[in-house]
């Protein structure tokens, strides 16, 4: 063959992209389909129709994996909704400051599997009685030293925090917390969870579940003041 011919002969990238442009080209050309060996992982299949069948059984199987998985999303969070319904109700039977801190910390401790639950409130006890999972900071915000930077927004904190951060909350506790959540609570405090589990609490992971349980809590605990 001469190096003209040669040099007339597309390469396989123009060929590609030529089929691209006229997708029913072996549509006009029934013979060349079928002497195609195409490509498998585990082989050629012997096909274009096999291969086109093979690829959509395939593409089938992926998007019932994302629906099932899709599927499961929604009826845990539909569990966890219903959790947090069930810590509403809850929160507004509390008739005082101590009932109201005191069933969140056990509902949380029973229907969302958190192992630590740390209550920091600013100034006073707020009515409350001692207890493991109370802090109490007398010199409200400006002694909070170790979270000057987060009192100064409303988002959540999320993940692993330093070992400064883990002592002031948690106290003896801080080395068995391995990721935590940190929710301001206004003008109260903090409301903070800690887990065992490194990847329970995540950067990135979805804030909202949280923010309502602050927003519960603190309306709750600011209720059962003005009541007491």
């Amino acid at each position: 063959m001469s190096d003209t011919l040669l040099d007339e002969i597309p390469g396989a990238t123009a060929v590609a992209a030529y089929l691209k442009r006229h997708p029913h080209f072996l549509a006009d050309y029934p013979d060349l389909a079928a002497q195609l060996t195409l490509p498998r992982s585990e082989g050629p299949v012997a096909s274009l129709a096999m291969y086109q069948l093979q690829q959509l059984r395939e593409k089938n199987a992926d998007l019932e994996g994302r629906l099932a998985e899709l599927v499961t999303i929604a009826a845990e969070n539909e569990r966890l909704m219903q959790r947090v319904h069930e810590l509403n109700v809850t929160m507004l039977r509390a008739a005082t400051p101590a009932l109201a801190a005191r069933s969140v910390i056990s509902r949380l401790a029973s229907d969302f599997r958190i192992e630590q639950v740390r209550l920091l409130l600013f100034g006073h006890a707020h009515g409350l009685p001692q207890a493991e999972w109370l802090v109490i900071e007398p010199g409200g915000r400006a002694a909070l030293t170790e979270f000057a930077g987060f009192l100064g927004n409303h988002e959540p904190l999320v993940g692993r925090l330093s070992a400064e951060r883990l002592y002031r909350l948690f106290g003896d506790q801080a080395p068995e917390v391995q990721s935590a959540a940190v929710m301001p609570l206004g003008e109260l405090g903090l409301l903070a969870l800690g887990s065992a589990d490194v990847n329970h609490f995540q950067p990135g992971m979805g804030t909202l579940f949280l923010k309502m349980l602050a927003a519960t809590v603190n309306a709750a605990l600011t209720r059962s003041q003005e009541l007491a």
